[in-house]
């Protein structure tokens, strides 16, 4: 039998069984659609988190005020910001209001110190973090503020400028902005050299950051970036020499747990605390990707389990269609047999019936997947808007070999799915298949 033969046998069959055929077909249709949907939101998410943890830098240290433990957080900043690296707000923490505000742990110029000795740093920037009102053309919004080392930041910062320059130490009264400042708080685009007020005081724009994504609710596209030295005269209860948080660049950020652990070691013996008594938090940007890379894979194996248990489904369902169909054709297989047909033609066409099954439900299942990850994406998108995430990547990623995968993954199952079957109609004896009703 030749396969062309094969092949006419096999859709001839599948179109008689009609309603039966788009049944069976249609599990492997579900299937293949959470497939290519469940895939295809995880690589999204996954590329989205790697995005916006690339912009925060692989090689920066923050250290916070206040400690982080494993039960909860202990601090007495009240509700400070935690700036990230390259500034701006990341995240905020709700505490409980101290009393006596003279009890909350604070940053200072011996931490600094005490952290440019350690091995392994590159170099160390205080940073100044508050709220103010900027106010441009009688128009006035609330933006974050960071106060920042202009030589060191220099350095540390991630972040890049679509105009002008950044600030130098001479810039007493210069600013630079994040991307949203400049381009959508106020009707009228700010642009370099452009006069602005910040709580009443003056202040040029030299320059303007690139749209960067990075930080929650805008982060740094929503910060205004100045010496410390002027944030502290505009930011309130920041005195001089004090700071929100300390970045620190690393040589090599493949030792970042190395180096927190000696920078940890170092402000044990500049604050006078050990690790019962610790007031500060040593954070990486390395250690944060890594938590979030386990997370998303963790996802990406519970979206393939949901995925595969649709596929199973299908997949059972081809055997069983594939069995009756055996049944039903015993006396068309014994005439085959009786003309000459091998035990291995029979197998080869019921092996080409159940394959072609699955390749359709493949193909269907694609075109469905699609469908849902497009209407998931648009979706998705005006939800996650607030996020980091949504301004880097798209919620879901469907590359082209996701859909080849899952073509031949599908065409596999049907045949998997169809070869017990198929094995027992080309056991059948002559006599008793000719036999059969």
């Amino acid at each position: 039998m030749k396969l062309s033969d094969i092949l006419k046998l096999s859709m001839n069959s599948l179109s008689h069984r009609g309603l039966r055929s788009w049944l069976t077909i249609l599990g492997i249709i579900i299937g293949v659609a959470a497939v290519v949907a469940m895939l295809s939101i995880g690589n999204g998410m996954t590329d989205s988190v790697e995005s916006s943890m690339s912009g925060l830098g692989a090689d920066i240290i923050t250290v916070s005020p206040g400690y982080t433990m494993a039960e909860g957080r202990e601090s007495g900043f009240g509700d400070r910001q935690m700036p990230g690296p390259g500034g701006g707000d990341r995240m905020m923490f709700p505490f409980e209001e101290q009393e006596d505000d003279s009890d909350d742990p604070i940053l200072t110029d011996d931490d600094i110190e005490a952290i440019e000795e350690v091995q392994g740093v590159v170099a160390v920037s205080g940073l100044i973090s508050g709220q103010g009102e900027l106010t441009y053309l009688a128009q006035t919004s609330r933006v974050t503020i960071e106060g920042i080392n202009p030589e060191s930041w220099s350095e540390i910062t991630t972040l890049s400028l679509e105009s002008g320059s950044f600030i130098s130490e001479s810039d007493g009264n210069s600013v630079v902005v994040g991307y949203n400042v400049a381009n959508e708080m106020f009707d009228e685009i700010l642009e370099v050299n452009t006069q602005i007020k910040i709580e009443g005081k003056t202040f040029k724009i030299i320059g303007i950051l690139e749209e960067s994504g990075t930080g929650t609710f805008g982060g740094d596209d929503r910060t205004v970036f100045m010496s410390k030295t002027a944030a502290t005269n505009i930011i309130d209860d920041v005195d001089s020499g004090e700071y929100s948080s300390i970045e620190v660049k690393i040589e090599d950020a493949d030792h970042y747990e190395e180096i927190s652990a000696l920078i940890e070691s170092a402000l044990y013996d500049s604050r006078r605390v050990d690790e019962e008594s610790q007031d500060f938090t040593v954070t990486s940007s390395a250690s944060m990707a890594e938590t979030m890379a386990e997370t998303m894979q963790t996802l990406s194996f519970f979206f393939i389990g949901i995925a595969a248990i649709s596929l199973l489904v299908g997949a059972i369902g081809i055997a069983n269609t594939m069995f009756m169909s055996v049944m039903e054709r015993t006396r068309l297989i014994g005439i085959l047999k009786s003309l000459g047909s091998k035990n291995s033609e029979i197998l080869k066409l019921f092996l080409t019936e159940s394959g072609i099954i699955g390749f359709m439900g493949g193909v269907m299942g694609v075109f469905l997947g699609l469908i849902f990850v497009g209407f998931i994406s648009s979706m998705g998108l005006s939800f996650m808007n607030m996020g980091p995430m949504a301004s880097s990547s798209s919620i879901a990623v469907v590359s082209p070999d996701l859909i080849v995968f899952a073509l031949v993954f599908s065409t596999a199952i049907g045949i998997v799915s169809g070869l017990i079957p198929a094995r027992t109609a080309s056991r059948l004896q002559v006599v008793e298949a000719m036999r059969s009703d």
